[in-house]
């Protein structure tokens, strides 16, 4: 790369008073050192058809001295100054063009992405141009939000995981500017996530479930008992539809389309326990409308009041309704299933997410089974496999097959 020349338009933007002067300067007109300041922002200056130009990059110094490079090469060539983008486009413009995508319109957390790019505009300010960005201020958005009051929950703060979601969102959105040519580069890619540790390990047992349910309203007692066997999620079993539910044959079926599911890439066939089928049964005799679902002979969307008042009845704690979704996946690891049958059920792409909801209780790790000793070490090995659930057979054509190899 070549040098900058020593006469170049490269300038600083005095925190103090923004007084904007040259980089050789380094003092300000009022008295403060911008040289040795690190919150100091960098301006370009160049004369174009006999007009001067100013372009605020940024805080990036070498991203100054890029561009001012690129301006004095297409001058050079007598080519167009193409416009540095990062220095003209909003928060406020690119959250209006984002917002307005077709593939962002057609996420079903459209409206959750919504809210969480705004929390960032909104304190980071929707005049503030992308240039100006910087981890630092992100350091300091977090801060701010850290101190702020949930409007969905009174007297708490955003956690860790919440903020994480905000500040992941934006970021998604800026990717998606730079892709689309909205903007030229993405300023805060690569500020980290601050740690996690949402992952939940409640489940019910049987007797915690059993008491739930006879605690539950009428309309509640069904929804509870999907979510307990079958691992779906709250949207999807209260806007269950007729024409999903399949009782038909041996084993009934529930059969989401892509469109219901999170993400909207597949949808998923869940099979029916025996007591929800017949749950199921009993309700199309009495309901004839489009919901499965109902409350005084309404659809609803919502269940928290009614949910909360039987955990409170059934003096059930720290349990949400979410975690129905770990103890369905759980029941059906403990029935024996295979992990492949249940993550097709579930939905879960990756086995590591499989894992976040498939749960081992204490009594399980209980029931754990030790090698007894030497009798256990000289155990043939056609037995030891069988034990283990391998077939003998199978093993034995693997190997042989990996020495052909």
């Amino acid at each position: 790369i070549q040098s900058i020349p020593k006469k170049m338009g490269l300038l600083i933007e005095c925190p103090a008073c923004r007084k904007r002067i040259g980089i050789k300067k380094g003092i300000c007109t009022c008295g403060k050192n911008v040289r040795k300041d690190s919150g100091k922002c960098y301006w370009i200056e160049y004369y174009l058809d006999g007009s001067r130009v100013r372009e605020r990059i940024g805080f990036s110094k070498l991203a100054a001295e890029n561009r001012f490079r690129e301006v004095q090469t297409a001058k050079a060539e007598k080519r167009n100054v193409r416009r540095n983008l990062n220095a003209v486009v909003t928060l406020q413009s690119i959250v209006r063009w984002y917002l307005q995508l077709d593939e962002v319109l057609q996420l079903s957390s459209f409206e959750r992405v919504r809210v969480l790019v705004s929390h960032v505009v909104r304190l980071l300010g929707p005049r503030t141009r992308i240039g100006s960005l910087t981890p630092e201020k992100i350091r300091d958005y977090r801060k701010k939000r850290k101190k702020e009051f949930l409007t969905s929950r009174p007297g708490r703060n955003p956690s860790d995981t919440t903020i994480n979601r905000e500040v992941s969102a934006f970021k998604t959105m800026l990717n998606r500017g730079v892709a689309n040519g909205i903007i030229d580069s993405n300023p805060i890619r690569f500020v980290p996530l601050l740690r996690e540790d949402n992952v939940r390990e409640r489940i019910l047992n049987s007797d915690e479930f059993e008491r739930l349910y006879d605690s539950a309203d009428e309309h509640l007692k069904p929804v509870i008992m999907m979510a307990f066997f079958h691992p779906m999620r709250r949207e999807e079993i209260l806007k269950l539809t007729w024409d999903e539910v399949d009782l038909s044959g041996n084993v009934g079926m529930i059969r989401l389309s892509s469109e219901r599911t999170k993400g909207k890439k597949q949808g998923r066939a869940i099979p029916l326990h025996p007591r929800m089928r017949e749950i199921l049964e009993q309700l199309r005799k009495q309901n004839r409308g489009e919901r499965v679902f109902l409350r005084y002979g309404k659809p609803f969307n919502e269940c928290k009041n009614s949910f909360e008042k039987a955990k409170s009845k059934a003096q059930i704690e720290d349990f949400r309704f979410h975690d129905f979704r770990h103890c369905a996946i759980s029941n059906l690891r403990k029935a024996g299933n295979d992990y492949t049958a249940i993550m097709k059920a579930s939905g879960h792409r990756t086995f590591s997410m499989f894992l976040r909801y498939n749960l081992v209780s204490h009594e399980e790790l209980k029931k754990m089974k030790f090698i007894s000793g030497k009798d256990e070490e000289t155990q043939p090995m056609k037995e030891r496999l069988l034990s283990l659930g391998f077939d003998p057979e199978e093993v034995l054509s693997s190997l042989l097959h990996e020495q052909v190899r």
